[in-house]
Protein backbone atom coordinates (compact mmCIF):
# COMPACT_ATOMS: atom_id res chain seq x y z
CA UNK A 1 0.00 0.00 0.00
CA UNK A 2 0.72 3.37 -0.68
CA UNK A 3 2.55 5.47 2.44
CA UNK A 4 0.23 8.85 3.02
CA UNK A 5 2.58 12.11 1.25
CA UNK A 6 2.53 15.00 3.29
CA UNK A 7 0.21 17.72 2.36
CA UNK A 8 -0.18 21.39 3.21
CA UNK A 9 -3.88 22.98 3.65
CA UNK A 10 -3.07 26.69 2.78
CA UNK A 11 -5.35 28.85 3.62
CA UNK A 12 -6.22 32.32 2.28
CA UNK A 13 -6.73 34.25 5.12
CA UNK A 14 -5.30 37.97 4.06
CA UNK A 15 -8.72 39.23 3.12
CA UNK A 16 -10.16 38.94 6.54
CA UNK A 17 -9.58 41.58 8.30
CA UNK A 18 -11.12 43.38 5.57
CA UNK A 19 -14.22 42.31 4.81
CA UNK A 20 -15.10 41.98 8.58
CA UNK A 21 -13.88 45.05 9.66
CA UNK A 22 -11.12 43.80 12.09
CA UNK A 23 -10.49 39.75 12.76
CA UNK A 24 -12.37 40.35 16.59
CA UNK A 25 -15.67 40.95 13.89
CA UNK A 26 -15.22 37.02 12.91
CA UNK A 27 -18.39 35.67 13.92
CA UNK A 28 -18.63 32.46 15.93
CA UNK A 29 -20.80 29.73 14.27
CA UNK A 30 -19.81 26.90 16.90
CA UNK A 31 -21.53 26.06 20.05
CA UNK A 32 -17.91 27.06 21.61
CA UNK A 33 -16.93 30.27 19.64
CA UNK A 34 -15.31 28.43 16.81
CA UNK A 35 -15.58 29.95 13.05
CA UNK A 36 -16.07 28.20 9.79
CA UNK A 37 -12.31 27.93 9.91
CA UNK A 38 -12.09 26.25 13.22
CA UNK A 39 -13.88 23.01 11.43
CA UNK A 40 -11.99 23.63 8.02
CA UNK A 41 -8.66 22.53 9.96
CA UNK A 42 -10.40 20.01 11.72
CA UNK A 43 -11.61 17.98 8.72
CA UNK A 44 -8.50 18.70 6.51
CA UNK A 45 -6.44 17.00 9.91
CA UNK A 46 -8.69 13.94 9.81
CA UNK A 47 -8.24 13.64 5.85
CA UNK A 48 -4.62 13.45 6.37
CA UNK A 49 -3.32 17.02 5.83
CA UNK A 50 -0.27 17.26 8.16
CA UNK A 51 0.75 21.12 7.62
CA UNK A 52 -1.11 24.39 7.68
CA UNK A 53 -0.38 27.87 6.01
CA UNK A 54 -2.16 30.74 7.04
CA UNK A 55 -1.84 33.73 4.20
CA UNK A 56 -2.79 36.60 6.24
CA UNK A 57 -1.78 40.59 6.73
CA UNK A 58 1.17 41.68 8.69
CA UNK A 59 -0.67 43.79 11.27
CA UNK A 60 -2.95 40.64 11.78
CA UNK A 61 -0.51 38.42 12.84
CA UNK A 62 -0.59 39.14 16.39
CA UNK A 63 -4.76 38.82 17.00
CA UNK A 64 -4.84 35.79 14.43
CA UNK A 65 -2.14 33.99 16.29
CA UNK A 66 -4.28 34.53 19.91
CA UNK A 67 -7.40 33.65 17.77
CA UNK A 68 -7.26 31.08 15.16
CA UNK A 69 -3.25 29.75 15.39
CA UNK A 70 -3.15 28.93 19.43
CA UNK A 71 -6.49 26.63 19.49
CA UNK A 72 -4.41 24.46 16.41
CA UNK A 73 -0.92 24.45 17.18
CA UNK A 74 -0.54 21.37 19.09
CA UNK A 75 -3.29 19.34 16.44
CA UNK A 76 -1.03 20.25 13.45
CA UNK A 77 2.47 22.00 11.98
CA UNK A 78 1.31 25.95 11.60
CA UNK A 79 2.82 28.65 9.28
CA UNK A 80 2.24 31.84 8.59
CA UNK A 81 2.89 33.84 5.47
CA UNK A 82 2.45 37.76 5.20
CA UNK A 83 0.52 39.01 1.76
CA UNK A 84 1.92 42.41 0.88
CA UNK A 85 1.79 44.55 -1.63
CA UNK A 86 4.92 46.11 -2.01
CA UNK A 87 6.22 41.90 -3.50
CA UNK A 88 6.00 42.69 -6.95
CA UNK A 89 8.89 41.83 -9.55
CA UNK A 90 11.95 44.04 -9.21
CA UNK A 91 11.83 47.08 -11.32
CA UNK A 92 7.90 47.70 -10.92
CA UNK A 93 7.08 51.15 -9.13
CA UNK A 94 3.85 50.90 -7.23
CA UNK A 95 1.72 53.88 -7.32
CA UNK A 96 0.83 55.51 -4.10
CA UNK A 97 -3.12 55.20 -4.71
CA UNK A 98 -2.84 51.53 -4.66
CA UNK A 99 -3.94 50.18 -1.34
CA UNK A 100 -5.06 46.32 -2.03
CA UNK A 101 -2.10 43.50 -2.61
CA UNK A 102 -2.39 41.82 -6.16
CA UNK A 103 -5.18 38.78 -5.98
CA UNK A 104 -4.85 35.54 -4.79
CA UNK A 105 -2.26 34.61 -7.46
CA UNK A 106 0.19 36.43 -5.61
CA UNK A 107 -1.18 35.19 -2.49
CA UNK A 108 -0.52 31.88 -3.37
CA UNK A 109 3.27 32.99 -4.33
CA UNK A 110 4.09 34.37 -1.05
CA UNK A 111 4.24 30.76 0.34
CA UNK A 112 6.19 29.28 -2.24
CA UNK A 113 9.77 29.24 0.58
CA UNK A 114 6.73 27.21 2.95
CA UNK A 115 5.70 24.59 0.78
CA UNK A 116 7.41 21.77 -1.14
CA UNK A 117 4.61 19.29 -1.00
CA UNK A 118 1.38 19.42 -2.61
CA UNK A 119 -1.01 21.81 -1.25
CA UNK A 120 -4.56 22.34 -1.46
CA UNK A 121 -5.75 26.28 -1.29
CA UNK A 122 -9.21 27.06 0.41
CA UNK A 123 -10.79 30.43 1.69
CA UNK A 124 -10.77 31.31 5.17
CA UNK A 125 -14.23 31.75 5.60
CA UNK A 126 -15.72 28.98 3.35
CA UNK A 127 -16.81 25.74 5.45
CA UNK A 128 -16.25 23.42 2.49
CA UNK A 129 -17.45 19.85 4.37
CA UNK A 130 -15.42 16.57 5.27
CA UNK A 131 -15.67 15.08 2.09
CA UNK A 132 -13.95 17.86 -0.04
CA UNK A 133 -11.13 17.55 2.11
CA UNK A 134 -10.74 13.54 1.94
CA UNK A 135 -11.71 13.55 -1.52
CA UNK A 136 -8.63 15.88 -2.41
CA UNK A 137 -6.23 14.24 0.01
CA UNK A 138 -7.11 10.93 -1.87
CA UNK A 139 -5.86 12.88 -4.94
CA UNK A 140 -2.26 13.81 -3.74
CA UNK A 141 -2.26 10.78 -2.68
CA UNK A 142 -2.37 9.33 -5.85
CA UNK A 143 -0.78 11.86 -8.23
CA UNK A 144 2.52 11.80 -8.62
CA UNK A 145 3.04 13.89 -11.76
CA UNK A 146 3.96 17.84 -10.97
CA UNK A 147 1.70 19.01 -13.73
CA UNK A 148 -1.56 17.82 -12.91
CA UNK A 149 -3.35 19.72 -10.51
CA UNK A 150 -7.25 19.49 -9.60
CA UNK A 151 -10.38 21.42 -8.49
CA UNK A 152 -12.82 20.01 -5.83
CA UNK A 153 -16.27 20.15 -7.48
CA UNK A 154 -19.51 20.91 -5.85
CA UNK A 155 -23.11 19.90 -6.86
CA UNK A 156 -24.56 23.34 -7.58
CA UNK A 157 -27.60 22.87 -5.44
CA UNK A 158 -25.31 22.37 -2.59
CA UNK A 159 -23.59 25.83 -3.17
CA UNK A 160 -26.97 28.41 -3.68
CA UNK A 161 -28.18 30.76 -1.22
CA UNK A 162 -31.71 31.48 -0.48
CA UNK A 163 -31.18 34.96 0.45
CA UNK A 164 -30.20 35.53 -3.33
CA UNK A 165 -27.37 35.41 -6.65
CA UNK A 166 -24.02 33.51 -5.99
CA UNK A 167 -21.03 34.19 -7.81
CA UNK A 168 -20.08 30.61 -8.95
CA UNK A 169 -17.00 29.40 -11.39
CA UNK A 170 -18.98 26.41 -13.60
CA UNK A 171 -16.54 23.68 -14.31
CA UNK A 172 -16.61 23.69 -18.05
CA UNK A 173 -15.09 19.71 -18.54
CA UNK A 174 -14.19 17.19 -21.20
CA UNK A 175 -13.12 13.26 -20.17
CA UNK A 176 -12.98 14.69 -16.79
CA UNK A 177 -10.03 17.68 -17.65
CA UNK A 178 -11.14 21.11 -16.66
CA UNK A 179 -11.31 22.84 -19.87
CA UNK A 180 -12.40 26.38 -18.45
CA UNK A 181 -13.95 27.93 -14.82
CA UNK A 182 -16.71 30.07 -15.72
CA UNK A 183 -17.60 32.80 -13.76
CA UNK A 184 -20.91 33.18 -13.63
CA UNK A 185 -24.19 34.66 -11.51
CA UNK A 186 -26.17 31.67 -10.68
CA UNK A 187 -29.76 31.67 -8.94
CA UNK A 188 -33.09 29.97 -8.89
CA UNK A 189 -35.54 31.72 -10.85
CA UNK A 190 -39.07 30.55 -11.61
CA UNK A 191 -37.72 26.39 -9.79
CA UNK A 192 -34.80 26.55 -12.40
CA UNK A 193 -31.14 26.75 -12.00
CA UNK A 194 -29.53 30.25 -14.05
CA UNK A 195 -26.17 31.19 -14.68
CA UNK A 196 -25.48 34.10 -16.20
CA UNK A 197 -21.48 34.59 -17.19
CA UNK A 198 -19.60 37.21 -16.15
CA UNK A 199 -18.13 37.30 -19.54
CA UNK A 200 -21.44 38.55 -21.11
CA UNK A 201 -21.99 35.23 -22.41
CA UNK A 202 -25.72 33.79 -22.93
CA UNK A 203 -27.56 32.92 -19.76
CA UNK A 204 -27.99 29.09 -19.62
CA UNK A 205 -29.67 26.37 -17.44
CA UNK A 206 -27.48 24.69 -14.61
CA UNK A 207 -28.97 20.86 -14.32
CA UNK A 208 -28.66 20.38 -10.20
CA UNK A 209 -25.84 17.95 -10.46
CA UNK A 210 -23.59 19.80 -12.20
CA UNK A 211 -20.01 20.88 -10.74
CA UNK A 212 -18.68 24.47 -9.47
CA UNK A 213 -15.68 25.47 -7.86
CA UNK A 214 -15.52 27.04 -4.38
CA UNK A 215 -12.05 28.16 -4.95
CA UNK A 216 -10.80 24.85 -3.40
CA UNK A 217 -7.79 23.74 -5.92
CA UNK A 218 -5.34 21.27 -5.27
CA UNK A 219 -1.83 22.57 -6.79
CA UNK A 220 1.68 21.11 -6.92
CA UNK A 221 4.64 23.26 -6.05
CA UNK A 222 5.50 24.09 -9.89
CA UNK A 223 2.64 26.45 -9.59
CA UNK A 224 5.26 28.75 -8.02
CA UNK A 225 7.41 28.94 -10.97
CA UNK A 226 4.52 29.67 -13.09
CA UNK A 227 2.98 32.61 -11.21
CA UNK A 228 6.50 33.85 -10.73
CA UNK A 229 7.44 34.13 -14.47
CA UNK A 230 4.14 36.08 -15.52
CA UNK A 231 3.50 37.97 -12.90
CA UNK A 232 5.46 41.03 -14.63
CA UNK A 233 3.36 40.15 -17.89
CA UNK A 234 0.20 40.37 -15.94
CA UNK A 235 1.23 44.14 -14.44
CA UNK A 236 2.21 45.77 -17.58
CA UNK A 237 -0.72 44.30 -19.43
CA UNK A 238 -2.65 45.96 -16.82
CA UNK A 239 -0.74 49.14 -16.37
CA UNK A 240 -3.70 51.36 -17.15
CA UNK A 241 -5.82 49.64 -14.40
CA UNK A 242 -2.65 49.67 -12.11
CA UNK A 243 -4.96 50.61 -9.03
CA UNK A 244 -7.82 47.83 -9.45
CA UNK A 245 -6.11 44.97 -11.19
CA UNK A 246 -6.08 41.30 -9.55
CA UNK A 247 -3.70 38.70 -10.57
CA UNK A 248 -6.40 35.88 -10.00
CA UNK A 249 -5.92 32.19 -9.44
CA UNK A 250 -8.67 30.62 -12.02
CA UNK A 251 -7.22 33.26 -14.59
CA UNK A 252 -3.65 31.40 -14.27
CA UNK A 253 -5.08 28.24 -14.12
CA UNK A 254 -6.83 28.83 -17.22
CA UNK A 255 -3.80 30.07 -19.02
CA UNK A 256 -2.01 26.79 -17.88
CA UNK A 257 -4.26 24.60 -19.10
CA UNK A 258 -4.59 26.71 -22.39
CA UNK A 259 -0.85 26.50 -22.51
CA UNK A 260 -0.52 23.04 -21.82
CA UNK A 261 1.18 23.80 -18.64
CA UNK A 262 -0.84 21.58 -16.34
CA UNK A 263 -4.24 19.28 -16.58
CA UNK A 264 -6.33 20.09 -14.10
CA UNK A 265 -9.00 17.09 -12.97
CA UNK A 266 -12.29 17.77 -12.00
CA UNK A 267 -12.75 15.92 -8.06
CA UNK A 268 -16.51 15.93 -7.32
CA UNK A 269 -17.68 15.90 -3.78
CA UNK A 270 -20.62 14.83 -1.96
CA UNK A 271 -20.11 18.06 0.36
CA UNK A 272 -22.46 21.07 1.41
CA UNK A 273 -20.65 24.74 1.17
CA UNK A 274 -21.88 26.79 3.08
CA UNK A 275 -20.48 30.69 3.35
CA UNK A 276 -21.76 34.17 3.91
CA UNK A 277 -22.39 36.10 1.10
CA UNK A 278 -25.77 37.88 2.73
CA UNK A 279 -26.02 38.77 6.10
CA UNK A 280 -29.12 36.09 6.34
CA UNK A 281 -26.72 33.20 5.82
CA UNK A 282 -25.22 33.64 8.87
CA UNK A 283 -28.16 32.01 10.93
CA UNK A 284 -28.51 28.51 8.57
CA UNK A 285 -24.50 28.15 8.51
CA UNK A 286 -25.04 27.87 12.71
CA UNK A 287 -28.28 25.76 12.05
CA UNK A 288 -26.56 23.38 9.56
CA UNK A 289 -23.12 23.18 12.18
CA UNK A 290 -25.69 22.08 15.06
CA UNK A 291 -27.38 19.84 12.37
CA UNK A 292 -23.68 18.14 11.87
CA UNK A 293 -22.84 18.18 15.69
CA UNK A 294 -26.07 16.16 16.06
CA UNK A 295 -25.35 13.91 13.69
CA UNK A 296 -21.63 13.32 14.96
CA UNK A 297 -19.54 14.36 12.17
CA UNK A 298 -18.48 17.04 14.55
CA UNK A 299 -17.69 16.72 18.35
CA UNK A 300 -19.89 20.18 20.46
CA UNK A 301 -16.62 21.19 21.38
CA UNK A 302 -14.16 21.06 18.18
CA UNK A 303 -10.66 21.14 20.24
CA UNK A 304 -10.78 19.74 23.62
Amino acid sequence: MKKEKNKTLLIMAAGMGSRFGGLKQVEPVGPNGEFIIDYSIYDAIKAGYNKVVFIIKEENYDIFRETIGKRIENKINVEYVFQKLEHVPNGFEIPEERVKPWGTAQAILEAKNNINEQFTIINADDFYGSDAYTVSSKFIDKNDNPNIYSVTGYMIKNVLSKNGAVKRGVCKSSNGLLKELLESSVEVIDGKIIASPLNGSSKFEMDERDLVSMNMLTFTPTIFKYIEEHFSEFLIKNKDNILKCEYLIPDVVYNMILENEAKVEVLSTTSEWYGVTYKEDKEEVVGNIKKLIKNGVYPNSLWK
